[in-house]
């Protein structure tokens, strides 16, 4: 059956690749964007999610367009990456407004559609980061692990209107961001991971739709990890 999915930072790899399961799967697909040209193919709109105004018009223009949403999956994020020491209260304060605070708002807005219908999937995007920590990411780390603190407190209060929420945890992923790394950087990552190599988007996007799905029904305030092994015991 075809539900009403949105999918934040849908333009480009893990949400493409996410947005793109989906509307195989034969979802109705919804994708916000912050800059650039969208794919072609969803229903792509431009929202800013640190913009409380924004993520509203957001919202209702993908509820005229193709209902309420069904399933969400928190994906949009940024990096300011710098060591501590360097790191000034922007850099800290926008990557959690972005990451975690965003998060809040389109899940907070997402959900009062679920309740009316009293079912509902969301999922929100994480990192092994959150759960390993990375030196020069204390800003991006802390905002990945606040995720899991908040999906957990969510599932408590939503879980009673089948509603679920989860996090996906992936490692290093072959996208745009990793392949502009040098060779060297590329094999040093690789020394942590015990499967030897990056996981592709479509490795994240499948795990994301397994948790939307109804054989997941059972399975709220979760955090599977899709990183190869870098994280176990964290």
């Amino acid at each position: 059956m075809s539900r009403s999915v949105l999918v934040t930072g849908g333009n480009r790899g893990i949400g493409l690749a996410i947005a793109r399961a989906f509307a195989d799967a034969g979802d109705k697909v919804a994708i916000t964007y912050r800059s650039g040209e969208p794919p072609a193919g969803f229903l792509a709109v431009r929202c800013d999610i640190t913009d409380p105004e924004q993520v509203e018009r957001a919202y209702k223009e993908i509820e005229e367009a193709q209902g309420p949403v069904e399933v969400l999956v928190a994906n949009a994020g940024v990096t300011r990456d710098q060591l501590l020491l360097r790191m000034s209260e922007e850099d800290f304060t926008s990557v959690l407004e972005t990451n975690l605070t965003g998060t809040f708002r389109v899940v907070k807005r997402a959900s009062r559609g679920m309740l009316r219908a009293r079912k509902g999937r969301i999922v929100l995007i994480s990192s092994v980061v959150g759960l390993l920590g990375s030196a020069g990411q204390a800003n991006y780390a802390a905002s990945k692990a606040g995720l899991v603190g908040f999906a957990r407190s969510v599932a408590r209060e939503l879980g009673s209107r089948n509603i679920t929420i989860n996090v996906v945890a992936p490692g290093f992923v072959d996208t745009d961001m990793t392949r502009a790394l040098t060779d060297e950087q590329r094999d040093n990552i690789l020394t942590g991971v015990p499967l030897g190599r990056y996981a592709q988007p479509e490795e994240v996007a499948a795990s994301v739709r397994f948790l939307s799905s109804d054989e997941a029904a059972y399975i709220t305030g979760a955090v599977i990890p899709v990183d190869g092994g870098l994280g176990m015991g964290h």
